[in-house]
């Protein structure tokens, strides 16, 4: 796999038990409230893998976690089986290998898509390389690689404000992908999207998983049928049931606390 940083991070994330990422008791409280509450969860290297849960279940509480946008009153969290999360900053996380998208597209909408994809690259280089630097060949071959993953070839030379919601989703994958990330965390994708796009969403993610570790937070559930083989269910805080989709489908908790609406 093309590295665009150089970085090799299969030699400091140990997954020789094939588990990327380790969440063990963790807890995490906001004013009395319980946002998670002793939550278990490991996530298996190359996997994709669908977290899905009510408003308030603590989805976006964990991702603030694994990333160290918020400190947790008790548990562990490890990239592989040796790096703690839990002592590092945001920065050093985002530098480890793991990334992360919010469900609203953040892009520069007055600059082109290859030029959206350049300034993520040279931000994640640091920036003394912002200010200074040109990108190698290496850089504008990975920019390339890139586009063509994310099917906007051409796009390339449009302003990012002129492509549709789907499109300015699918660049912000590619922003986060330039750094090359171990693990992919993935708020939302599909919110908003046109059934085009949502199938063809379905069709990048899931050729992300494999090289990467990818994990999406859905509510959307045909989507999550389309593309998940392991399905993770939070509830107030905690993972109570975990599986394929048709094993979640006919959990009788799973299916009063959350999917009922749906079926």
């Amino acid at each position: 796999m093309f590295s665009s940083s150089g970085k090799n991070r299969d030699a400091i994330v140990d997954i020789s038990h094939n588990v990327i990422l380790y969440v063990e008791s963790l807890s995490v409280s906001f004013d009395g409230f319980k946002a998670l509450n002793d939550l278990n969860l490991y996530i298996n290297n190359g996997e994709l893998r669908c977290l899905i849960g009510a408003n308030g279940a603590g989805k976006t509480t964990l991702m603030d976690v694994i990333t160290g946008k918020t400190r947790p009153d008790n548990g562990h969290v490890f990239f592989g089986q040796t790096i703690d999360l839990l002592g590092k900053t945001e920065t050093e996380i985002a530098q480890l290998g793991i990334g992360r998208k919010f469900q609203k597209p953040t892009v520069f909408e007055n600059q082109t898509v290859s030029s959206n994809l350049e300034l993520a690259m040279r931000g994640e280089k640091g920036i003394l390389h912002t200010l200074f630097s040109k990108l190698n060949s290496s850089d504008l071959d990975w920019i390339r690689e890139v586009i063509r993953i994310i099917r906007l070839e051409s796009k390339e030379n449009l302003l990012a404000g002129s492509l549709s919601h789907g499109q300015k989703q699918w660049l912000e994958i590619g922003m986060l992908l330039i750094a090359d990330p171990r693990l992919m965390l993935i708020d939302e994708p599909v919110a908003g999207m046109t059934a085009d796009e949502t199938e063809r969403t379905a069709e990048l993610l899931t050729s992300l998983a494999g090289d990467r570790t990818v994990v999406v937070v859905e509510h959307d559930m045909d989507f999550v049928r389309s593309i998940a083989r392991t399905v993770s269910v939070l509830h107030q805080g905690s993972v109570i049931a975990e599986g394929s989709m048709v094993d979640i489908q006919n959990n009788p908790a799973v299916v009063e606390v959350y999917l009922g609406e749906e079926q």
